[in-house]
């Protein structure tokens, strides 16, 4: 799953605006499905897919391994584009 999110700075000077993309990516399933018994065992999900619409509960639960989006591990990634006018 992705979001993106954009700020735009610099609003107040008219000669130059730059924008923060940051890209959220929900990437490998960390869950220990072995904790109960003392151990350390990953299901091996690589990626989180939501199993419903966005804006419901079930947008929060992994369709691959049934785990809540928390548990899988956040990359963001943030790029500035700046965009200067003569």
């Amino acid at each position: 799953m992705k979001k993106r999110v954009v700020r735009r700075d610099g609003a107040n000077r008219s000669d130059s605006t730059s924008s923060v993309v940051r890209t959220v990516r929900y990437v490998e399933c960390q869950k220990n499905h072995a904790a109960n018994i003392g151990g350390y065992a990953v299901d091996g999900c690589r990626e989180f897919m939501p199993s419903g619409e966005e804006g419901t509960h079930r947008a929060l639960t992994c369709a691959a391994c049934g785990c809540h989006r928390n548990f899988h591990r956040k990359q963001v990634e943030t790029e500035v584009v700046s965009e200067s006018s003569s």
